[in-house]
């Protein structure tokens, strides 16, 4: 899948986040891959100095690593929740 540097496209990533067990949040802090997750409280932090390709990258990451149950996402997220993970990502 092609990414897209756009804030729309940084609006669909943050929507699967509001339809998910996790919270989203943009915080400062020294975090050395720019996110920190915690997953026992099911939250996600982003470093909020990041330009909007960072926050893409990051949430693009952080999609990869934590486990959403697509049962819970509506059709559009889902379908796209699935092809992030199932695709190799061109940036």
């Amino acid at each position: 899948m092609q990414v897209k540097y756009s804030k729309h496209f940084l609006n669909k990533l943050e929507d699967i986040f509001a339809e998910s067990d996790y919270i989203l949040r943009y915080e400062k802090g020294s975090f050395h891959s720019g996110y920190c997750i915690l997953r026992d409280t099911k939250i996600a932090i982003v470093s909020k100095y990041f330009p909007l390709d960072g926050k893409i990258n990051a949430l693009l990451e952080i999609l990869k690593s934590i486990e959403i149950d697509p049962k819970g996402l509506s059709d559009k997220n889902r379908s796209l929740l699935l092809e992030l993970t199932q695709t190799k990502l061109e940036i």
